[in-house]
């Protein structure tokens, strides 16, 4: 299972120390991991619109501009799968972590050793807690974390899972809708979206957070604003 790492650190040296002990970790765990540098919770946010795909934060407390806190507590009104670890020079916010059920609490200058443990225990979490879609194909079973995917979608008798990568299986739409859960809405016959990733609405398609368009079928529209608007 590939880890995707988010570093937050408007200290830009110590934001790339923190993310070379993030590929250190991974060799020795024997697993991929890819790392993204933020120098602001601002610059964060931003990425976070276009993609909600990141496994763990490693975030700085005290920055400029929005803080940690602050940042962590907007990503928890709505995920609640990212795993956060909060790494700062200051104490005084260990009651916010909890708040935001961060993971770990990890003080400056960082011990390599503690934050090791504390990725294995988040890559832990990840794989027991996160709800997935699980898939055969040819050679292999993929889980595919259910928050990963924007939009399933049907040609002929296969069915693409659109995510981080793409997965064609040969099941019906229906099966593989009932393994899903509230952020997914169908469209129709062929669409499945998941709302997270929905950006605009017309009255011929959904425009996603990464560009793409999916093609609304005749009278979705109102239902699908609609389920948009319970999910908010």
């Amino acid at each position: 299972m590939g880890i995707r790492f988010a570093v937050c650190d408007d200290d830009e040296e110590y934001a790339r120390y923190v993310a070379g002990l993030t590929a250190q970790w991974a060799l020795t765990a024997e697993t991929q991991a890819e790392t993204e540098l933020f120098p602001s919770a601002q610059a964060f946010l931003f990425r976070y619109e276009e993609r909600r795909d990141f496994d763990i934060l490693l975030l700085d407390v005290e920055m400029d501009g929005m803080d940690g806190v602050t940042l962590a507590k907007a990503i928890r009104r709505e995920n609640d799968d990212i795993q956060i670890v909060f790494i700062t020079g200051y104490t005084d916010y260990i009651a916010e972590g909890y708040e935001v059920s961060a993971l770990h609490y990890l003080t400056k200058p960082l011990d390599p050793d503690k934050l090791f443990q504390v990725l294995t225990r988040a890559v832990g979490r990840l794989s027991r807690n996160a709800p997935a879609l699980t898939l055969e194909l040819p050679g292999e079973t993929v889980r595919v974390p259910l928050g990963q995917i924007r939009f399933l979608d049907v040609f002929h008798n296969y069915v693409t899972i659109h995510a981080d990568r793409d997965h064609a299986v040969k099941r019906p739409l229906s099966e593989l809708e009932k393994e899903l859960d509230g952020r997914f809405f169908r469209i129709g016959r062929s669409y499945i979206l998941n709302l997270t990733y929905v950006r605009r609405v017309t009255r011929t398609e959904a425009e996603l957070t990464t560009g793409e368009r999916v093609p609304l079928p005749r009278g979705q529209y109102e239902k699908l604003n609609r389920a948009i608007i319970r999910q908010i």
